[in-house]
């Protein structure tokens, strides 16, 4: 049956009660808060490696650019996204101005400049979890509704990912889009394009174009934008996934964890869940991204509205 409208709440999102009972319970969760500056090593390594193999695509044909970008650039983009989110809650330096620094140069081999405006929106996320006026992480009425739930429809919507979380920003009105931070951002990222293209030619432009898309879309990693927070088992909202990806995903399955503590970085995240077992092990979680990603895929009870909203803001209109 396909779903016409979101799931709608009037209870306060689920993540601020837990988190006051785990340190209640569990005082000790406090000494996993703080900041992982070798987080930046990472970040060089993987654009290092990004950069080594766009240098070695030069002149091969663009199925090879396919393929290495499947097998090894989506999981290398990915990373870049994780880190992102660590330099997006100040989780690698104390400095905000160094955290946008990593950040952007985490942005480096993604092609389409995010991590200025990603931390914008995110924060905003986690502050107005299910608000569909804040949290960008929704998509828009038209968006589910053009999408419905057909296979070929959410596999469109996977592969043009990034293009449709764009076209959320003009229903987010209280946040602000640009700032001097985005102009770097789209510089940097605009500009390595532009030497990619130049000194390397077409195919390692392509190979960069596949590991974006692939990293963030139609590929199994694009399962952990479902795992999050689609409803699988309503009315928990928000899931981890506790797989072997974690481990080059940097741990970006321990969702719930994190929503309890997004001071906490990703290499304690475990440990949240090791110290407070009885918080989470009660809680539904996923075990494959490959195994969600073809069950939202094929699965029509499953699409873009299977969502919880808050609706203490009043009646979402139909945009």
């Amino acid at each position: 049956m396909k779903p016409k409208d979101f799931s709608y709440s009037n209870s306060i999102e689920p993540h601020k009660e837990r988190t006051r009972a785990i340190l209640k319970a569990h005082p000790e969760v406090r000494e996993q808060i703080g900041r992982n500056p070798y987080s930046f090593l990472i970040i060089l390594f993987t654009i290092g490696l990004q950069i080594t193999i766009t240098y070695l695509m030069s002149g091969q044909p663009w199925w090879l650019a396919l393929l290495v970008a499947f097998f090894i650039g989506a999981f290398a983009n990915h990373a870049c996204y994780v880190l992102i989110h660590e330099a997006t809650h100040n989780l690698i330096f104390k400095n905000r101005g160094l955290n946008h620094i990593a950040g952007i140069l985490a942005d480096v081999p993604n092609v389409l400049p995010s991590a200025i405006s990603f931390r914008a929106y995110h924060l905003k996320h986690h502050s107005y979890q299910g608000d569909y006026y804040l949290d960008a992480d929704l998509a828009s009425k038209w968006e589910a509704k053009f999408i419905g739930n057909s296979l070929i429809g959410k596999a469109f919507w996977e592969m043009m990912f990034p293009v449709f979380q764009a076209l959320r920003t003009p229903r987010l009105k209280d946040i602000p889009f640009m700032n001097f931070w985005t102009i770097v951002n789209w510089i940097v990222v605009f500009g390595i394009d532009a030497l990619v293209i130049i000194f390397f030619g077409w195919t390692s432009f392509l190979y960069l174009v596949f590991s974006f898309f692939f990293s963030i879309g139609f590929h199994p990693l694009g399962a952990r934008w479902i795992q999050e927070h689609y409803l699988v088992a309503p009315p928990q909202e928000t899931y981890s996934y506790y797989g072997p990806a974690n481990v080059v995903a940097l741990n970006v399955g321990y969702h719930n964890e994190h929503h309890d503590f997004p001071s906490v970085p990703w290499n304690n995240l475990p440990k949240v869940k090791a110290t407070a077992p009885e918080f989470y092990d009660n809680l539904v979680y996923h075990k494959s991204w490959t195994k969600l990603w073809l069950k939202f895929l094929s699965d029509s009870r499953l699409s873009l509205f299977s969502r919880m909203v808050r609706s203490n803001r009043g009646t979402v209109s139909v945009d």
